[in-house]
């Protein structure tokens, strides 16, 4: 299914202007959410806007929207009227400088999107990916979407451009307010330190490597209420106060226990390796046959189920 664009708009590079489409570059996939409901029968609880001055509830076709000027005091603004002010908002996207790629903080980074070439926008828009890769840049530019101004950065990779909103200065809190502690460090700590990090170094984040573990915890455990389980916790021991450890030593002791893991791990690699070699060599049939999905239990059955395969469906928080 082809992704859909969200907008058309025009990317402003001096006076070349290139159609572009936006497209959403992430999704949400939020926690388990759970609904309320009335403890007596329970259904699930609808929420309802209710006007506190009649004591009635209120229907949508009777909402007006309107904008508090002063405390309690409101201006309504008509339907049309909120279309117009969208209508006079320019639906491009304007370039106003180029800076190193790596120069923007990457705490200013908010939401990102995908921009791709419209009608007749190919040329110009690979013109522009290829060379701010070349030159090692990025885009600072505006963009004003749904009634608020952005600005954006314009990040090309080799499939295309990337823009992501950047949050203004005031919306930043600054670390100065929390007063942190900088402590003296000795030689031998710091070179302790270096030597673990070293140890832990990964060439680059692998997104595909991790996953939401206590989404897949909480979801289990719903699959054993669904089946007529009772859920339990086991309880966690409570350490009654801080530790004080000698820091050096805690160090070592974690060089040393890295390093005893090292040597598992490499071996686990090298029979993935072979393992991914053999699979090559693998029938068809039978590499498909390991792939595929134990069968679903008849609703007739008996058994007990580790975990009853259910179809859930997303809800939002109530």
């Amino acid at each position: 299914m082809a992704a859909r664009s969200l907008a058309s708009l025009s990317l402003s590079f001096g006076l070349v202007s290139i159609p572009v489409k936006v497209f959403t570059a992430t999704e949400s996939h939020a926690g388990v959410s759970f609904n309320l409901l009335h403890k007596d029968c329970g259904s699930r609880l609808k929420q309802q806007y209710v006007c506190p001055q009649h004591q009635t509830v209120v229907p949508r076709e009777d909402m007006v929207k309107g904008y508090e000027f002063e405390k309690d005091r409101y201006v309504v603004f008509e339907k049309d009227e909120l279309e117009a002010l969208e209508a006079t908002a320019q639906h491009t996207v304007d370039i106003i400088a180029f800076l190193p790629a790596s120069a923007i903080d990457p705490l200013y980074l908010d939401k990102p999107y995908y921009l791709g070439p419209d009608k007749r926008g190919g040329k110009p828009y690979w013109l522009l990916a290829k060379s701010m890769l070349e030159t090692g840049t990025c885009a600072l530019a505006k963009w004003v979407w749904k009634g608020s101004q952005h600005m954006v950065q314009l990040r090309a990779t080799e499939d295309g451009i990337i823009l992501t909103q950047l949050l203004f200065a005031d919306e930043i809190r600054a670390m100065t307010g929390l007063d942190v502690e900088k402590p003296d460090l000795s030689a031998s700590e710091m070179t302790l330190a270096g030597q673990l990090i070293e140890q832990y170094r990964v060439d680059a984040y692998d997104a595909a490597a991790f996953h939401d573990e206590e989404k897949e915890r909480v979801l289990a455990a719903i699959d054993q209420k669904i089946a007529g389980k009772k859920i339990t916790v086991a309880p966690v021991a409570q350490q009654a106060g801080a530790e004080i450890i000698d820091l050096a030593d805690a160090l070592r002791r974690s060089l040393q226990g890295r390093g005893k893991r090292a040597a598992p791990a490499a071996a686990k690699t090298a029979r993935a390796a072979q393992a991914a070699q053999s699979a090559d060599e693998t029938p068809a049939a039978t590499v498909a046959a390991k792939q595929r999905k134990p069968a679903r239990r008849a609703s007739g059955s008996t058994a007990t189920p580790a975990a009853v395969p259910v179809k859930r469906t997303g809800t939002r928080k109530s």
